[in-house]
């Protein structure tokens, strides 16, 4: 029970940093459009920071897909197997995204070291910084995989039926 309440706390979090940096990158982008075509004036910082906040939704938002089982599947032939054959189809899968997952983050992790000393030139921080979005939406990524994986083997000692 605990662990259910831990993981429910992580996912309204994760959605409430999502909704906010989504909505940050809005308005920057809005606020941009109107000083560029009322004003004349562009800012020089709005277009990298709205690039740099898509760049962390955009890796932050594989793992709530991946929560809601919403990411892009071939199933033709899985929907003619049994459950059971399903739940294994299922696991394995997983455990490929998974490999996928550490081994982008592995090779992130090196761009993260690689660019510490590389600067964005309109909002002044290090590249790291937008690589590091890589390695935590694949770490968060990981996470889910590991409990779609959890409630795969769960029901298949159910017979395949999924809750």
């Amino acid at each position: 029970m605990e662990k259910d309440k831990i993981i429910q706390f992580l996912d309204r979090l994760e959605e409430s940093i999502l909704v906010g940096m989504f909505a940050l990158m809005v308005l920057i982008i809005f606020i941009q459009v109107i000083m560029r075509y009322i004003f004349n004036n562009s800012l020089s910082w709005s277009e990298e920071l709205g690039k740099f906040l898509f760049v962390w939704v955009s890796w932050l938002g594989i793992s709530i897909g991946a929560k809601r089982k919403e990411h892009i599947k071939i199933t033709m032939f899985v929907d003619k197997c049994s459950p059971q054959l399903k739940c294994l189809c299922d696991i394995l899968s997983e455990f490929i995204v998974f490999g996928i997952c550490a081994i982008t983050a592995y090779y992130g992790l090196e761009l993260v070291v690689s660019q510490s000393q590389v600067f964005f030139a309109g909002i002044k921080i290090s590249m790291s910084w937008g690589y590091l979005s890589v390695v935590f939406g694949c770490f968060i990524m990981m996470i889910r995989n590991l409990i779609i994986i959890k409630d795969s083997f769960t029901a298949l000692r159910k017979g395949g039926k999924e809750e």
